[in-house]
């Protein structure tokens, strides 16, 4: 039996869109904050619950980083499949780069309560979920810190500081962030590649993404300045970088489900991908 330690506190070289039609809640009643934090609370809870009772999915904090005085944590999920071996590929999922927003995180939150419930989808995959990354935001909802724009390396913020660390420990092969994105009807995918990526292969199609209408962005290029792959130069191999904007007027639950739709068929195709690469 595994341990388990329970943290309670809480340039573009191609651009298409598909036409396929998506019926699309909007969020006219512009849930308040106050009300997304109490989710947030709510669903926390239930899945460190949930995780307890499971084989596969572990609430381990990552930490601790000292600021203003204190200790403070970055809620971690991580998610050991059936066949996961010390060999076997490692991707991280981050959401809650800016703290004024709580959709990403409720929805990635979503997406590791479903893996727990269903853990043959990321078999022989070691995934990383760091729902809340601006924890310090968080706490302080007046800041405006805009993390999803900073570098990695030499990180100003700690909480990137942290994950930084981490990366260069776990070696991630890929990164998937997500992100709300306003004055927008359609998702936005963007992948983001270096040279000498594993991942320069089309692994990921439109029809992974139905039924909803989705923007593609490739860009590849030398290492970014911003983001996990400015520690490209740090890390062993090059990573592929994944970045789901979804539009911020849509409401919590569709929100919610088209994220865990979309990621769930990226983790079963990037899987199918690598083992296709490695019988090569």
């Amino acid at each position: 039996m595994r341990a388990r330690r329970i943290f309670q506190n809480m340039p573009i070289l191609m651009s298409t869109s598909s036409s396929r039609p998506a019926t699309v809640a909007r969020d006219h009643s512009s849930a308040s904050s106050l009300t997304l934090s109490a989710a947030l609370g709510e669903q926390l809870s239930s899945l460190y619950t949930l995780a307890q009772r499971s084989d596969y999915v572990f609430g381990t904090p990552l930490g601790p980083f000292y600021h203003g005085g204190r200790h403070h944590y970055l809620p971690r999920f991580v998610y050991f499949g059936p066949h996961t071996s010390e060999e076997s590929p490692r991707i991280a999922f981050l959401a809650g780069l800016d703290s004024r927003d709580l959709r990403p995180t409720l929805a990635l939150l979503h997406l590791v309560e479903e893996l727990a419930r269903a853990p043959d989808i990321g078999q022989s995959l070691h995934l990383a979920f760091y729902p809340l990354v601006d924890v310090l935001g968080h706490q302080q909802p007046d800041t405006t810190r805009e993390l999803a724009a900073q570098r990695w390396t030499g990180a100003i913020a700690p909480e990137l500081d942290l994950l930084a660390k981490e990366a260069r420990l776990r070696t991630y092969h890929a990164f998937v962030r997500v992100e709300s994105v306003s004055a927008d009807d359609a998702i936005t995918l963007r992948v983001r590649t270096a040279p000498g990526s594993s991942a320069n292969a089309p692994f990921f199609s439109s029809e992974d993404t139905e039924p909803y209408a989705v923007r593609w962005e490739i860009e590849s290029g030398p290492p970014a300045a911003d983001g996990p792959l400015s520690l490209a130069d740090d890390l062993p191999f090059r990573p592929i970088d994944l970045t789901l904007r979804v539009p911020a007027d849509w409401s919590p639950e569709f929100y919610r489900a088209a994220v865990a739709s979309i990621l769930k068929r990226f983790i079963v195709r990037y899987r199918g991908f690598l083992a296709y690469g490695q019988n090569l």
